[in-house]
Protein backbone atom coordinates (compact mmCIF):
# COMPACT_ATOMS: atom_id res chain seq x y z
CA UNK A 1 0.00 0.00 0.00
CA UNK A 2 1.51 3.38 -0.90
CA UNK A 3 2.30 5.81 1.69
CA UNK A 4 -0.46 8.64 2.32
CA UNK A 5 0.44 11.74 0.67
CA UNK A 6 -1.13 14.33 3.31
CA UNK A 7 -1.53 16.95 1.18
CA UNK A 8 -4.61 17.58 -1.49
CA UNK A 9 -4.69 15.89 -4.12
CA UNK A 10 -4.63 18.46 -7.49
CA UNK A 11 -7.41 18.76 -9.81
CA UNK A 12 -6.29 15.82 -12.32
CA UNK A 13 -5.20 13.54 -9.81
CA UNK A 14 -8.25 10.86 -8.20
CA UNK A 15 -9.52 12.46 -4.77
CA UNK A 16 -11.39 9.37 -4.60
CA UNK A 17 -12.12 5.57 -6.09
CA UNK A 18 -15.36 3.35 -4.97
CA UNK A 19 -15.88 0.13 -6.00
CA UNK A 20 -19.60 -1.36 -5.07
CA UNK A 21 -20.41 -4.78 -5.80
CA UNK A 22 -22.89 -7.65 -5.41
CA UNK A 23 -26.96 -6.43 -4.88
CA UNK A 24 -29.93 -8.14 -5.63
CA UNK A 25 -28.44 -8.27 -9.60
CA UNK A 26 -24.86 -8.93 -8.65
CA UNK A 27 -23.52 -5.88 -10.81
CA UNK A 28 -20.14 -4.08 -10.45
CA UNK A 29 -19.88 -0.40 -10.63
CA UNK A 30 -16.93 2.35 -9.96
CA UNK A 31 -16.88 6.00 -9.26
CA UNK A 32 -13.74 7.78 -9.57
CA UNK A 33 -13.80 11.52 -8.48
CA UNK A 34 -10.77 13.75 -9.31
CA UNK A 35 -10.03 16.06 -7.46
CA UNK A 36 -11.48 19.26 -9.55
CA UNK A 37 -14.91 16.57 -8.99
CA UNK A 38 -15.04 15.85 -12.31
CA UNK A 39 -15.99 12.04 -12.12
CA UNK A 40 -16.50 8.41 -14.00
CA UNK A 41 -18.73 5.84 -13.87
CA UNK A 42 -17.21 2.47 -14.68
CA UNK A 43 -18.52 -0.73 -15.40
CA UNK A 44 -17.28 -4.21 -14.05
CA UNK A 45 -15.27 -4.40 -17.57
CA UNK A 46 -13.64 -1.16 -17.39
CA UNK A 47 -15.58 0.87 -19.57
CA UNK A 48 -16.58 4.46 -19.17
CA UNK A 49 -20.49 4.16 -18.84
CA UNK A 50 -20.27 8.34 -18.32
CA UNK A 51 -18.98 11.00 -17.02
CA UNK A 52 -19.75 14.18 -15.14
CA UNK A 53 -18.54 16.73 -12.46
CA UNK A 54 -20.08 17.43 -8.61
CA UNK A 55 -21.08 20.72 -8.13
CA UNK A 56 -18.80 23.20 -6.01
CA UNK A 57 -20.99 22.69 -2.99
CA UNK A 58 -21.20 18.60 -3.71
CA UNK A 59 -17.46 18.52 -3.79
CA UNK A 60 -17.03 20.26 -0.74
CA UNK A 61 -19.61 17.98 1.28
CA UNK A 62 -17.91 14.86 -0.24
CA UNK A 63 -14.07 16.42 0.72
CA UNK A 64 -15.94 16.96 4.15
CA UNK A 65 -16.81 13.54 4.51
CA UNK A 66 -13.77 12.36 3.55
CA UNK A 67 -11.57 14.19 6.05
CA UNK A 68 -14.29 13.53 8.64
CA UNK A 69 -14.08 9.59 8.12
CA UNK A 70 -10.24 9.38 9.07
CA UNK A 71 -8.82 6.56 6.43
CA UNK A 72 -5.59 5.98 8.53
CA UNK A 73 -8.18 5.03 11.21
CA UNK A 74 -10.99 2.77 9.64
CA UNK A 75 -10.73 -1.18 9.76
CA UNK A 76 -8.94 -2.28 6.55
CA UNK A 77 -12.04 -4.66 6.10
CA UNK A 78 -15.41 -4.56 7.85
CA UNK A 79 -17.49 -7.87 6.97
CA UNK A 80 -20.53 -9.29 8.74
CA UNK A 81 -20.12 -12.75 10.66
CA UNK A 82 -22.71 -13.97 8.49
CA UNK A 83 -23.20 -12.41 4.37
CA UNK A 84 -26.21 -10.55 3.28
CA UNK A 85 -27.05 -12.19 -0.28
CA UNK A 86 -28.12 -9.39 -1.92
CA UNK A 87 -26.09 -6.53 0.14
CA UNK A 88 -23.72 -4.89 -1.52
CA UNK A 89 -19.88 -4.57 -0.64
CA UNK A 90 -17.61 -1.46 -1.09
CA UNK A 91 -14.06 -0.61 -1.67
CA UNK A 92 -12.65 2.96 -1.13
CA UNK A 93 -9.31 4.25 -2.08
CA UNK A 94 -8.06 7.25 -1.26
CA UNK A 95 -5.04 9.34 -0.19
CA UNK A 96 -3.46 5.81 -0.09
CA UNK A 97 -5.32 4.10 1.81
CA UNK A 98 -7.74 1.02 0.91
CA UNK A 99 -10.49 -0.04 3.23
CA UNK A 100 -13.47 -2.48 2.36
CA UNK A 101 -16.76 -2.73 4.06
CA UNK A 102 -19.84 -4.80 3.62
CA UNK A 103 -22.96 -2.83 3.70
CA UNK A 104 -24.57 -4.07 6.55
CA UNK A 105 -21.42 -3.63 8.54
CA UNK A 106 -20.66 -0.27 7.30
CA UNK A 107 -18.64 2.01 9.17
CA UNK A 108 -20.49 5.23 9.85
CA UNK A 109 -18.38 7.25 8.28
CA UNK A 110 -17.81 5.60 5.29
CA UNK A 111 -21.67 5.67 5.71
CA UNK A 112 -21.20 9.54 5.34
CA UNK A 113 -19.06 9.30 2.38
CA UNK A 114 -21.26 6.89 0.43
CA UNK A 115 -24.07 10.04 1.16
CA UNK A 116 -21.75 12.59 -0.50
CA UNK A 117 -21.44 10.67 -3.71
CA UNK A 118 -23.29 10.70 -7.12
CA UNK A 119 -25.03 7.87 -8.11
CA UNK A 120 -23.38 4.73 -8.98
CA UNK A 121 -25.60 4.26 -11.89
CA UNK A 122 -26.59 7.01 -14.72
CA UNK A 123 -30.06 8.14 -14.36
Amino acid sequence: MPAPSGSAPDAGSTLLAVTRSGGITGRTSTLVIKGDGSFLRVDSKGATVDRDKLSAAALTTLRTALRDADFPRLPRISTPDRPAVDAFTYAFRHDGYEVAAAQTTLPAPLGNVLAALPAFEPR
